[in-house]
């Protein structure tokens, strides 16, 4: 008798021990859990109030919702991407755990720890809910933008110590640290309406001192090859080699300029360096397959100009030193070296230790280094035309 009083005692421990068991967390119980309508109601408000269009971010599911608050989708406008990086997957799936698991007590709170931590990020938060209650929608969708610029150089930028952001509708650059914190400002000329600087997701490879100016080949012909025929010297007077497809150096003299055509040019042009040089003393190269690259100027007054659209698309640096030490994560450069005297220098190239993200975006709003929500011109006229 005992012994079956004590079986029966061993059958009814186990079964209050499988009743008490917490259900195995697999991937099919997270999205059911997540899919519970105060949930995942929750969840669509809280992605409607930071500026995301739920009607698209919910065909990926709750789960590509919480991606898309940490992580944004790729900015408009944006011809090369260097490489498109995962999202934190384990992140995601830790804070869609906290939310199905805290009872809707602490959604939001899960939600915002989801988001970028940039001060700028922040503010612009704080202005679209401003502009959204206010009936703004068409000043509120501006911002929205700018927001998913954000999150996307949140995911881009994952392990970066700093990073570099370029925004051509306001003609600015400015430098981050891993935290989004603001640690460099400067004004920069970039493509006019008929060269824009196209739009980039990629990184800073190496920066060159005293670099040539290798003309690209559509300069060449357009706006060269016909002065060149009115005038031979030109090429002397602005610094100008003739290299040839071997790589050396050809007599201008030997060159009978009036069978050099579109059809018919073996050659690129190349600007000596120095102070007269369109580079200036600075070059930061940039991966990219468009030929565009971060520049200082041998024409250095026009950034008092708030019309800085001026460029054949790459982008020219108030502060070039500065932009140097900042990518090199060290003191390469004084702000003077500008001014110093020039001597046979040859170019000169540092790589960096560390690729720093870059991201030339188009963006319509953000926020100005006094802290104030500032909107820009549409100069490209791009709002309407498909990215």
């Amino acid at each position: 008798m005992k012994t079956i009083i004590r079986y029966s005692f061993f059958c009814l421990s186990i079964f209050i021990l499988d009743s008490c068991r917490k259900p195995e967390k697999t991937e099919a119980l997270l999205l059911e859990k997540l899919q519970e309508k105060k949930t995942y109601e929750k969840i669509l408000s809280y992605t409607h109030e930071i500026g995301i269009d739920t009607t698209l971010a919910a065909k990926r599911g709750p789960l590509g919702l919480l991606e898309e608050i940490s992580y944004g989708h790729k900015p408009q406008h944006i011809r090369y991407t260097a490489k498109v990086l995962q999202p934190d997957s384990a992140r995601i799936r830790d804070a869609a755990w906290a939310l199905v698991e805290g009872k809707n007590k602490n959604i939001d709170k899960v939600l915002a720890g989801l988001e970028p931590v940039f001060p700028a990020y922040v503010q612009l938060k704080s202005h679209y809910s401003r502009f959204l209650e206010n009936g703004q929608a068409d000043s509120a969708a501006i911002i929205a933008e700018s927001l998913n610029a954000y999150r996307w150089i949140n995911r881009q930028a994952q392990g970066a110590e700093r990073m570099v952001f370029v925004n051509t509708r306001g003609a600015y650059l400015k430098g981050f640290d891993a935290s989004g914190s603001q640690k460099l400002s400067m004004r920069v000329i970039v493509g006019k309406t008929t060269s824009p600087t196209p739009g980039m997701d990629t990184y800073a490879t190496n920066i060159i001192m005293y670099p040539y100016w290798n003309v690209p080949t559509n300069i060449a012909l357009k706006e060269m090859l016909p002065k060149i025929k009115e005038d031979e010297g030109y090429l002397e007077d602005n610094g100008m080699a003739v290299i040839d497809t071997k790589g050396d150096s050809v007599d201008v003299r030997s060159i009978n300029w009036n069978e050099i055509s579109v059809d018919n040019f073996p050659y690129r042009f190349r600007q000596d360096n120095g102070e007269d040089n369109s580079l200036g003393l600075l070059k930061v190269n940039i991966k990219n397959p468009l030929a565009i690259y971060l520049h200082d100027t041998n024409v250095r007054t026009l950034f008092v100009n708030d019309q800085r659209w001026r460029s054949h698309g790459c982008v020219r640096l108030q502060y070039p030193a500065q932009l140097a030490n900042f990518l090199a994560g060290e003191h390469l450069l004084d702000d003077n070296f500008i001014n110093e005297p020039i001597t046979n220098q040859k170019p000169q190239s540092t790589k960096l230790k560390q690729k720093v993200p870059v991201f030339i975006f188009y963006l319509g709003a953000d926020i100005n280094d006094s802290g104030q929500l500032v909107f820009f011109k549409d100069v490209y006229n791009w709002n309407n035309k498909v990215a």
